[in-house]
């Protein structure tokens, strides 16, 4: 396993190889589709529709990390020259996206990101400017007409055209004054109107509540069409009160660039593409969906929620959608979340002050929540155990978990069949299983009963699997069948080519 695997390869796959040049090659998203046309990674389409045929491409795509991202353009009834990006992130393209080389496998990726990724401790605020491109188009009031863009129609069987999938909302704490950028989907409704859909405990709807406290309508802006990064950043688990503009500026190493929305004053990207300006209607809720969301499946029939007035909405000549709609699992949108994620729970498990920790990874085939893995060097009774409770309800495993699979060193977590090899041979249902109840769940969660759904009794349980060699008898467990590093070299080193 892991441990005894060539140190040359693990090196390559597993480690970062020292300090890393981290440049941010772009400013905005005409500049990424620049540096992944460099890569040799982006294919043109010209005259698919919306109704289906751009969402049947995305599909295609997105399952193979190896797909290229597509540009969508000429879509039969839409803008002329406006377009659908799809599939950001794969290939080396991710690496550029995070400014990194783009000879890192995911594992040395993510443990890059983690060493640059500060949270709150290196942050720096947007930077307001005058003017900028996408005040280049605006309309206000009755001049708004949303269904001029290309809205795909993602899914087979979604309820309608997703204008936000690849997007952030851009919301203001009423009482402090803080941005909050959040990525939530969001359904067109009409001309005027798309569906607000943010959870309960999302920073945003945490905004709502005090709008509403208030006996004010809260003011948002939306960005459907914004550089890969912030969009990004919109996306991680950011603690309450830090802006995503400020974490995304400390990884460029300078300012965003935002201008004031012409109707609520919310700071909006200077270069984005196109942004929807409005204020969330509490009066009037609507059915939303369904929409095949990140578990891979389609959410629940008759879900409602309130819509989005919408007042302005700006865009650039020759706009680009950003399109990230979710999958079957595992596919692009999870691919991420392990990417971004992974660094986090290993952060969380240390600050809780769990030791030994070695690597950890979200996997992408529970969408970087449902199964999360945790290798460590035990060091005593019950270490396998803290480790793995610990992983289910910090900060980054407490939404949507459902296995944690805790293994030794040895075992590279991030290799499902290595992973699941060791839960089948170390651990013993009876002995090595635990089961929590009352885990915090997610509307979009397909276990979750409809009744409890309805009611808003949005719990889980989990299991955490101790895939660990016993400890208190280690010294005896059955040796692995495997070459050792050495011979493995060799073998490698004599017959590689009968894989060629």
């Amino acid at each position: 396993m892991a441990g005894e695997k060539d140190a040359a390869a693990q090196n390559a796959t597993n480690g970062t190889g020292g300090n890393l040049e981290h440049l941010v090659p772009y400013e905005d998203l005409r500049d990424w589709i620049a540096e992944t046309e460099r890569l040799g990674e982006l294919r043109h389409v010209t005259g698919a529709n919306w109704q289906e045929e751009i969402g049947m491409a995305a599909e295609i795509v997105s399952h193979d990390d190896g797909a290229p991202a597509v540009l969508f353009g000429e879509v039969p009834g839409c803008l002329a020259g406006s377009r659908v990006l799809v599939n950001i992130f794969g290939g080396k393209r991710k690496n550029m996206t995070l400014g990194f080389p783009t000879d890192l496998g995911k594992v040395a990726l993510s443990n890059a990101f983690a060493g640059i990724y500060h949270g709150n401790e290196k942050l720096i605020a947007p930077r307001t400017v005058d003017d900028g491109p996408i005040f280049e188009n605006v309309m206000q009031g009755d001049d708004v007409d949303l269904e001029i863009f290309p809205t795909p129609h993602w899914h087979e069987k979604d309820g309608g055209r997703y204008i936000g999938t690849g997007c952030y909302h851009i919301t203001r704490d009423p009482e402090t004054d803080s941005i909050n950028l959040g990525s939530y989907r969001v359904m067109l409704k009409d001309k005027k109107t798309v569906a607000h859909n943010v959870l309960p405990g999302r920073h945003a709807n945490l905004h709502l509540k005090k709008y509403l406290a208030r006996g004010e309508r809260m003011p948002v802006a939306i960005v459907v069409g914004g550089d890969p990064l912030t969009f990004i950043m919109g996306g991680c688990d950011i603690p309450e009160g830090v802006s995503e503009y400020d974490v995304a500026g400390g990884l460029r190493g300078k300012p965003i660039d935002v201008v004031s929305a012409k109707v609520t004053g919310l700071p909006i990207p200077a270069n984005a593409e196109i942004v929807i300006e409005g204020y969330v209607n509490m009066d009037r809720m609507e059915p939303e969906g369904p929409f095949g969301d990140w578990t891979g499946t389609y959410t629940e029939k008759g879900r409602v929620n309130p819509i989005i007035d919408v007042a302005a909405v700006y865009y650039r000549n020759d706009p680009i959608l950003l399109g990230f709609a979710p999958q079957r699992l595992p596919d692009e949108y999870s691919r991420y979340r392990a990417i971004v994620r992974s660094p986090f729970l290993k952060k969380d498990l240390e600050a809780a002050g769990v030791p030994g920790v070695t690597a950890t990874w979200c996997h992408e085939v529970g969408g970087s929540r449902m199964l999360l893995a945790v290798a460590i060097e035990q060091r005593y009774v019950g270490h396998a155990r803290q480790a793995g409770h610990v992983a289910s309800m910090c900060r980054t495993g407490v939404d949507a978990n459902r296995w944690v699979i805790v293994t030794d060193s040895d075992v590279d977590v991030t290799n499902l069949d290595e992973l699941i090899y060791a839960a089948l041979t170390r651990a013993d249902p009876a002995e090595d299983f635990d089961l929590i109840r009352g885990g915090k769940a997610q509307k979009s969660d397909p276990r979750l009963p409809p009744w409890e759904r309805e009611v808003g009794n949005l719990v889980n349980s989990r299991m955490i699997i101790d895939a660990c060699i016993p400890f208190h008898w280690r010294d005896d467990f059955p040796e692995i069948n495997q070459p050792s590093a050495d011979t493995l070299k060799r073998a490698r080193e004599k017959f590689g080519y009968l894989l060629d």
